[in-house]
C-alpha cells in the first residue's frame, strides 16, 4: 500500500490526507490558491469545511500565517471552491 500523505489544517490543528485540504500559497507577495498543489512558495493548509474557512475569516489566522493582510476575497473564492 502507498502512504498517503497527511497535512495540518491550520484551523483545526488536525491532520488530514492533502486531497481533503485546500492550499494557499504565498509567493513574491501575492496570496492565491493552489489547486495543483505544487506551486512555489510558502503554503499552509486549510479543512474544505464551509465552517473552518469561515472561523479561518473571522479570526484572520492567514494574516498570521503568512504575516501580511489577506484580503476576505481569498476566503470568498476559498468557499467557491469547495
Amino acid at each position: 500500500m502507498k502512504k498517503v500523505p497527511l497535512r495540518l489544517c491550520v484551523v483545526t490543528r488536525e491532520k488530514h490526507p492533502k486531497k481533503d485540504l485546500i492550499r494557499i500559497v504565498k509567493y513574491k507577495d501575492n496570496i492565491d490558491i493552489d489547486v495543483t498543489g505544487k506551486q512555489n512558495g510558502k503554503g499552509c493548509y486549510l479543512k474544505k469545511d464551509k465552517t473552518v474557512i469561515e472561523k479561518a475569516k473571522q479570526t484572520k489566522i492567514l494574516n498570521r500565517v503568512f504575516e501580511t493582510n489577506v484580503n476576505d476575497d481569498i476566503y470568498d473564492k476559498i468557499l467557491e471552491i469547495i
